[in-house]
């Protein structure tokens, strides 16, 4: 339980991320009936860029505040744009930047639900803390995996899951792909947002490539990379494994991936990539 995301908040990662997860609710969101959502490593909910954490790292000054300083962003990043303005993410320096909790929570309905789960115990606790008055949000201070057995299907039989783990352990990929066999057998109909880091693209290329062979259908690979060298001690990448997408989305996130890649990179190569591992 070493990881905290205050180290990396409003990255490029979370940009990409959080961006396709705001497209992808706003999406739920044309259809009157109430949806579900499952964030299942969720975070702390809201990080203080001038805290120490975010500060050492300097990370969100090459991802949102780059977004957030450019005089013409990519139009599907409105709906991102709006939350993080309504929750106190603008300007050129921006002081905080919203997780996913946040930002999900921010662009339901009334009758929407929200379950929110989170091991680390201080970001459980912050998170019991923001939403402590909202009765269509319950946070669970347990393990997101079995969270998939436990919480699905919803009774509203549509909605989305988010699958963001830290990646700390050396099995975190093959948790991650038996997560994702797990929920789809239980819930074929869910949209499913699953975020990975690209540090050895032979790693990640595994994971892929089982998806691939062995992964449900209609499923959605895109990644953006900031750099194009492959240094396994650095993300030179990252990216989403999308099942069940909006059928608007390859589209748009091809387009989006590549607007990102321009305005992120950090080193020659920067780019997109949007195919399909499943049709």
């Amino acid at each position: 339980m070493n990881y905290r995301h205050a180290y990396h908040a409003g990255n490029f990662a979370d940009v990409m991320k959080h961006a396709t997860l705001t497209l992808a609710l706003e999406h739920l969101k044309q259809k009157e009936k109430p949806f579900f959502a499952l964030d299942t490593h969720a975070g702390a909910g809201m990080t203080d860029l001038g805290g120490i954490e975010a500060q050492k790292t300097g990370e969100f000054r090459d991802g949102i505040a780059r977004v957030l300083a450019h005089a013409a962003p990519h139009e599907a990043l409105a709906p991102y744009l709006a939350a993080l303005k309504a929750l106190g993410c603008e300007g050129e320096s921006p002081t905080r930047y919203p997780g996913s909790p946040l930002i999900a929570r921010h662009l339901m309905r009334e009758g929407d639900r929200l379950s929110l789960c989170e091991l680390h115990p201080d970001d459980a606790a912050a998170l019991r803390a923001l939403f402590r008055r909202d009765p269509q949000t319950r946070v669970h201070e347990s393990d997101g995996y079995a969270a998939l057995k436990a919480m699905l299907p919803p009774r509203e039989r549509r909605g989305l899951v988010l699958i963001d783990p830290p990646y700390e352990g050396r099995d975190e990929f093959e948790r991650v792909a038996a997560g994702i066999a797990e929920a789809t057998a239980r819930w074929a109909g869910g949209t499913y947002i699953v975020w990975y880091p690209v540090k050895d693209p032979s790693v990640s290329g595994a994971f892929l490539d089982r998806l691939e062979r062995e992964g449900p259908a209609k499923t959605l690979m895109a990644e953006l990379y900031i750099r194009g060298s492959e240094d396994p001690s650095r993300l030179s990448g990252s990216g989403l494994v999308i099942v069940n997408p909006p059928w608007t989305l390859p589209e748009r996130l091809t387009s989006l991936f590549d607007w990102l890649a321009d305005v992120l990179a950090q080193d020659p190569g920067a780019r997109g990539r949007v195919e399909w591992l499943q049709k």
